[in-house]
């Protein structure tokens, strides 16, 4: 009993020493911090070795009562510095001699240059101000939650994007990069909403940047968080159009001083519905000579996302890090086309009633190497980077063609179709990128990017035949392209005046691509290969009259090369009535582009306003010849040179505490030489177009939010006539619970179902009208939840506080 006792007391002794050792090895440093009323959350405490203050040596994060703790600490002397975006750095010197040391409260002071330009931002929440554009902040986009990146495009200034999801700006198809990269992912509707941070829109770009890019650029940055510590979000949400639809997002990350590591899983599931409806008079045919077609479409459609991120940065000046994204898709389309033929007396000719059953799957994967190096002198810089994407997709096709008479009455037996179409496709960038100083006001940007891309697309045909089914070899076919870009450019960026004020800004710049590319059809039927070196200058001058006020003139050379669509030469014959292909003899649309931007800033004010004005030689256009039996091919052609000039405004306001808008509206005049084509006549000559839309934001009370975005396109000129005009409303409300980390949220897309889309063309030998309309009214419900990320939204919604 004795001895137990004994025993006893001992194991108590060393618990207690044990406890006693642990607590003044967890007790080395400690505080607390405010800003001199409050306790102030999420500021990073970095230990730094005096002879070596570039290396980090212990670190911490404050909790919700400002206090920090930072462990094993060896004994010497030591910078201990207080960082929180929104405050001036604090360092203390400390020497630590091996007892605990209380600093007590350590008070930040506000950073009042930095504070200054997020209250600017906060009146101007959406849109934040580039030298080449502006950069749209997705967190400020509640209307679109549990939509994809068309429906997020939709909502952002001077973008305009019909309902057949098709982008441009300034009336021209812009070059879309993920993450700064080309990718293999180029249908924007398998990136869903919730998965990105935010979008850039390049109007004025440089030297720097691809070449082709003759409207512009949209750069989709997709989410990484980096708020320190382990911190994440879930997103659920449900509703209906005409079916049911539902979406959900995970993420999760960790960061520590060295390492950043997040993953996050999104995915999409809906039914939707479509009908479109054309009609069509051939003037000098009798017999086809007044086509009318009905078509109804009942589809499924599934998206998934996987993403990964690991950054390291073993110092301050050096960081590497990795991407990877996975893509899953499936669309399942059951369609149902009825066409009527009457001759040019009014009686019914033929009439077909086509069913067909679509299977599609898409596989895409993307991955990404990164390196960024900092300097001492912040005007230096240097990164490289290596990605690589893939898609691949598989669509098969069982249809079956039913003929009737005029009584509707069916005449034989239906005629049974397989189609299958296989694409592959791999796109890879390497891209180094170096920046330095040459003078005190001058600095040089050079670099590097290389393009690689594959691409191999399989279309097979086979038809019902004595019970089996045929390959039908006029209308099967394989076509492989192979493209490399190699880009060498050159940008000199200076300015006159001071640091402070800089009252005059210049670059020039120039970039030289060569490009080789070639296709083959497997039948030998059409083969091409391009091989040229041309060269893109850049140049701007800017006046910084005030502050707050410039005034900018640019120039610039650009190219419009055929994309992958434009140079297959596959006809599609799926609608008989209605083929369409690519044309492989295209040449590539060279452009000279002259701006001119005004940019002035108020109290509750903002104006930015560009004239800009484009010459192209080879204008790419779709372009549609009727044919002997009744046919309507359509192909790209180079139709002759256009010249375009207008006119895009964004105005921004906020004329009261609960109240903010954003109106943009975008003009233009296009004037159209269609030399290169033997029947130039049917060509519309000019035409004037214009686009426009408001954003409305509204608080209504503490924790609430209540958006109302208006769109409107006007009439765009296609070669042979117009497209219709497009116009919806869309509604997005959002409300905070408890204290802000959940979120409860209503979106209403297309509230007077009024988006569709559609074209009217009149030539010389055909007229045609096609109007097409989807379920777009829409309403979802969601709910998301965040974890130590409150700060981190704040910042992306530019609304600092200490709340």
């Amino acid at each position: 009993m004795k001895k137990m006792i004994q025993n006893t007391v001992l194991i108590a002794l060393v618990f207690l020493t044990s406890q006693f050792a642990f607590s003044q090895k967890t007790s080395s440093i400690n505080g607390t911090v405010t800003d001199g009323k409050n306790p102030v959350e999420f500021v990073d405490v970095l230990l730094k070795n005096v002879a070596d203050s570039t290396k980090t040596i212990n670190y911490t994060v404050t909790d919700v009562s400002g206090n920090f703790s930072l462990e094993n600490v060896t004994t010497g002397e030591y910078l201990l510095q207080f960082k929180l975006i929104g405050f001036k750095t604090n360092i203390k010197k400390i020497k630590y001699i091996g007892t605990a040391i209380s600093l007590g409260t350590i008070t930040l002071q506000e950073d009042a240059n930095l504070l200054n330009t997020v209250v600017v931002n906060s009146q101007k929440k959406q849109i934040q101000k580039t030298n080449e554009g502006f950069v749209f902040n997705a967190a400020s986009n509640i209307s679109q939650s549990g939509g994809t990146a068309i429906d997020m495009l939709k909502n952002i200034p001077t973008v305009s994007v019909d309902a057949d999801d098709a982008i441009s700006l300034r009336g021209k198809t812009p070059l879309i990069l993920i993450n700064g990269k080309n990718s293999a992912i180029n249908d924007m509707n398998q990136i869903p909403a919730s998965s990105i941070e935010s979008i850039e829109i390049i109007t004025s770009p440089t030297a720097k940047y691809d070449a082709n890019a003759e409207s512009g650029i949209i750069n989709i940055k997709l989410k990484k968080n980096n708020l320190n510590g382990l911190n994440g979000s879930a997103v659920l949400g449900a509703g209906f159009g005409a079916k049911g639809r539902m979406n959900s997002s995970v993420l999760l990350n960790n960061k520590t001083d060295k390492w950043n590591i997040g993953v996050a899983y999104d995915n999409r599931f809906a039914g939707r519905t479509k009908s479109i409806k054309g009609e069509r008079t051939n003037y000098f045919i009798e017999d086809e000579h007044y086509i009318d077609q009905q078509r109804s479409d009942q589809r499924t459609e599934g998206l998934q996302n996987l993403k990964l991120n690991v950054d390291f940065s073993p110092n301050e000046k050096n960081t590497f890090s990795f991407e990877a994204l996975g893509n899953l898709e499936n669309k399942d389309n059951d369609e149902t086309l009825k066409t009527d033929i009457f001759n040019n007396s009014g009686q019914f000719f033929s009439g077909n009633q086509r069913h067909s059953m679509e299977i599609q799957k898409a596989k895409a994967a993307e991955m990404a190497f990164n390196y960024d190096r900092k300097f001492s002198d912040d005007r230096k810089s240097l990164n490289a980077s290596i990605t690589t994407s893939f898609n691949f997709g598989r669509e098969n096709t069982d249809i079956d063609t039913n003929q009737y008479d005029e009584n509707e009455t069916i005449i034989g037996d239906p005629f049974l179709q397989q189609t299958h179409n296989y694409s592959k496709e791999n796109i890879s960038n390497a891209i180094l990128n170096y920046a330095f100083p040459v003078s005190e006001k001058s600095i040089i940007e050079t670099g590097y990017k290389g393009t690689f891309r594959f691409f191999n697309s399989d279309f097979q045909s086979a038809d019902m035949i004595n019970g089996e089914y045929v390959i039908n070899p006029l209308a099967s076919n394989i076509f492989d392209f192979n493209e490399q870009i190699n880009a060498f450019y050159a940008l000199l960026n200076s300015y006159s005046g001071s640091k402070e004020n800089q009252k005059w800004k210049y670059n020039a710049g120039l970039r030289a691509e060569q490009v080789s590319n070639n296709g083959k059809t497997e039948n030998g039927s059409d083969s091409f290969s391009n091989h040229y070196i041309k060269f893109f200058p850049s140049a701007s001058i800017q006046l910084n009259s005030k502050s707050d006020e410039f005034i900018k003139l640019g120039y610039s050379k650009r190219i419009n090369r055929p994309d992958l669509d434009d140079l297959n030469p596959f006809i599609d014959i799926t609608d008989a009535l209605n083929p369409h292909g690519g044309n492989p003899y295209l040449k590539p649309e060279i452009i000279h582009i002259a701006e001119l931007n005004y940019n002035k800033d108020w109290n509750n004010y903002s104006l930015s306003a560009n004239a800009f004005y484009r010459n192209a030689k080879d204008a790419i256009r779709q372009y549609a010849i009727l044919q002997d039996n009744g046919v309507v091919l359509l192909q790209p052609q180079n139709i002759g040179s256009t010249v375009t000039y207008g006119l895009e405004t964004i105005f921004t306001f906020k004329p009261f505490s609960f109240y903010d808008a954003n109106i943009s509206l975008t003009a233009f005049e296009q004037n159209i030489n269609a030399d290169n084509l033997e029947q130039a006549q049917d060509v519309v000559k000019n035409a004037f177009s214009w686009y426009g839309k408001i954003i409305n934001n509204f608080t209504p009370w503490k924790g609430g939010k209540l958006q109302i975005i208006g769109n409107y396109n006007s009439s765009v000129a296609t070669a042979q006539g117009k497209k219709i005009p497009v116009y919806n409303v869309d509604m997005g409300f959002q409300q905070k619970l408890g204290k802000g980390n959940a979120r409860l949220g209503l979106v209403v897309t297309d509230m007077f179902n009024t988006l569709e889309s559609g074209y009217k063309n009149n030539t010389l030998l055909f007229s045609n009208h096609r109007t097409n309309k989807s379920d777009t009214r829409a309403l979802m419900v969601t709910f998301a939840y965040t974890f130590r990320s409150d700060f981190k939204e704040k910042l992306l919604e530019n609304q600092f506080s200490t709340e």
